[in-house]
C-alpha cells in the first residue's frame, strides 16, 4: 500500500465513521435524547468516534425507539454507500464542463522505473495500442491482456531461432523494397546473429503464410533466415501499412495488403516478450492546443499537430508489467492546465473508498460484538423479538457476543496477515 492510498482509507475512514456517529446523533435528537459527549480516537492508526448517550434512559423507552436509535449508524452508511455509487455514476456529468470524459485515457503518472518512462509524461493521452483505440484505463488493460494472451499462444506454437529468438509472424508491415535494400546487414558472432544498436531485426513472411516460424532452409532454418532477416529502424517501421493475421484479429484487416514492391517484414524477438505498438498524443501542451484549434482552415497546421503533438513508439517486453506502471484516467482537462488534472481521479478514489468503508463499518456494527452497535441491537432483539426469561436472555446475550467477537477476531486475523 501506497502513502497516497494510505491517506484515501484514511479520509475515507473519517467521512464514514462521522456519518455513523451523525446518524446516531439524529437520530437521539429526534426522540428528544441528550447527548453526554462525543469522543474521538485513534484505533490501529485509523480515526474512529463515538457518540455517548444515558444508558438508563434509552432503557427506559420503547424498544422500537431505542432500536431506531441503534440502526441510524448502520441506515447512515447505507445512505452514505448509495450517495456514493450514484455521485460515480454522474461524475462524468457532473463534470461536463471542465473534463471530457471516455475519449482517451491520460497518463497521471509514470513510475521512474516504468520502461514507458522514456515516452510518456503526466498529461500525454494514450490514443491506440497496436491500432486499437483505448477510451479508458479499463480498456487499455484489456487491450494489453489480449496482446499478453496472443503472444503466448504464438510462442506455443513456434519453433525458436537460436540467434534472434520467436519470429512475431502474426504482426507485420508492408515495407518498400527500397528500404530493405538500404538497410544494414545481420552481424554475425559465431552461431548468433545480431543488429546492430537502435535497429531491430525484422524477416520477411510470405503472405500465403503469416503464422510460418521457419522459412526454408536446413533443419534449423539459419541460412534462410539470415538471408530473409534485415536490421531496421522501428521508428520507421511503425509508420507503415500492417500485413499479417495477427492485424487481422485485431482490426479485421486483411492480410495481404502489401503492393508488389513491397514486401511483408515481422519483428523478431525472444519468446516471451510482446511486440507493442503506442500511439500517444500531447494533450496538455498550450502549443498543441491552439495547433489543434487552428488545424481545421490549414493543412499544414495539421501536418504540424501529427509530428509535433502526436507519436508513436513500439514497446518490447511484459505487457502486463508495462501497463501496471501507468496510473491513468479517462477524463481530461477541457484546458491546459495542470492544477486540476488530478482532480477527478483523486475524487473517484475517495468516493470508491468511502463506499467501501461504508459498507464494511454497516458490516461490523450489525455483527454481535462487544462494545458495537451490534451489541445494543441484539439486546434489544432480543427483549422484542423473543419471549425468554431475563435470565435466559443474559445467556443466549452473552453467548452471541462471545461467538461473534471471537469469530470476529479470527476473520480480521486472517485478513490481516492475508495482506502480509
Amino acid at each position: 500500500m501506497s502513502l497516497a492510498d494510505a491517506g484515501y482509507i484514511f479520509i475515507s475512514t473519517v467521512i464514514s465513521v462521522s456519518v455513523h456517529e451523525f446518524g446516531h446523533a439524529l437520530a437521539a435528537a429526534c426522540e428528544s435524547i441528550q447527548m453526554e459527549y462525543i469522543a474521538i480516537f485513534i484505533a490501529a492508526l485509523f480515526p474512529g468516534a463515538l457518540v455517548a448517550f444515558n444508558y438508563e434512559f434509552l432503557q427506559a423507552l420503547p424498544q422500537l425507539t431505542a432500536l431506531r436509535v441503534y440502526c441510524a449508524g448502520v441506515w447512515h452508511n447505507a445512505v452514505c454507500c448509495v450517495a456514493c455509487g450514484l455521485v460515480l455514476f454522474l461524475l462524468p456529468m457532473i463534470l461536463f464542463p471542465f473534463y471530457i470524459y471516455g475519449e482517451s485515457p491520460m497518463v497521471l503518472d509514470v513510475s521512474s522505473t516504468s520502461p514507458l518512462s522514456r515516452y510518456l509524461s503526466p498529461g500525454d493521452l494514450i490514443m491506440s495500442l497496436d491500432g486499437v483505440r483505448i477510451h479508458n484505463s479499463q480498456e487499455w488493460m484489456e487491450m494489453t491482456s489480449l496482446i499478453d494472451k496472443m503472444a503466448l499462444q504464438s510462442t506455443n506454437h513456434s519453433k525458436y531461432d537460436e540467434g534472434f529468438g520467436r519470429v512475431n509472424g502474426i504482426k507485420g508491415y508492408c515495407v518498400p523494397n527500397i528500404m530493405i535494400e538500404d538497410n544494414q546487414k545481420i552481424q554475425s558472432v559465431g552461431n548468433y546473429s545480431a543488429c546492430a544498436e537502435d535497429l531491430t531485426a525484422f524477416e520477411t513472411i510470405p503472405c500465403h503464410d503469416m503464422r510460418m516460424s521457419n522459412i526454408g532452409g536446413g533443419e534449423d532454418g539459419h541460412p534462410k533466415r539470415r538471408e530473409n532477416t534485415y536490421c531496421l529502424d522501428a521508428k520507421d517501421i511503425v509508420k507503415l501499412n500492417k500485413c499479417g493475421d495477427g492485424w487481422e484479429i485485431i482490426t479485421n484487416g486483411s492480410s495481404c495488403i502489401c503492393s508488389l514492391d513491397e514486401s511483408c517484414l515481422s519483428p523478431l524477438q525472444m519468446p516471451g516478450l510482446s511486440w507493442v505498438e503506442i500511439t500517444f498524443s500531447r494533450s496538455l501542451s498550450a502549443e498543441c492546443l491552439q495547433l489543434g484549434r487552428n488545424s481545421f482552415s490549414d493543412s499544414k497546421t495539421s501536418d504540424l499537430i501529427e509530428s509535433n503533438c502526436r507519436g508513436s513508439f513500439v514497446f518490447v517486453g511484459d505487457v502486463i508489467s508495462m501497463a501496471r506502471s501507468v496510473r491513468l484516467t479517462a477524463y481530461q482537462p477541457r484546458w491546459a492546465f495542470h492544477i486540476g488534472r488530478d482532480l477527478p481521479d483523486v475524487l473517484e478514489r475517495v468516493l470508491m473508498c468511502t463506499f467501501h468503508v461504508s459498507v464494511t463499518l454497516a458490516l461490523l456494527n450489525s455483527l454481535p460484538v462487544y462494545f458495537l452497535d451490534g451489541e445494543s441491537l441484539l439486546e434489544v432483539a432480543l427483549c422484542h423479538f423473543t419471549s425468554l426469561s431475563s435470565r435466559k436472555r443474559e445467556k443466549v446475550l452473552k453467548v452471541c457476543l462471545l461467538g461473534g467477537t471471537l469469530i470476529s477476531i479470527l476473520v480480521f486475523v486472517r485478513i490481516f496477515f492475508s495482506f502480509m
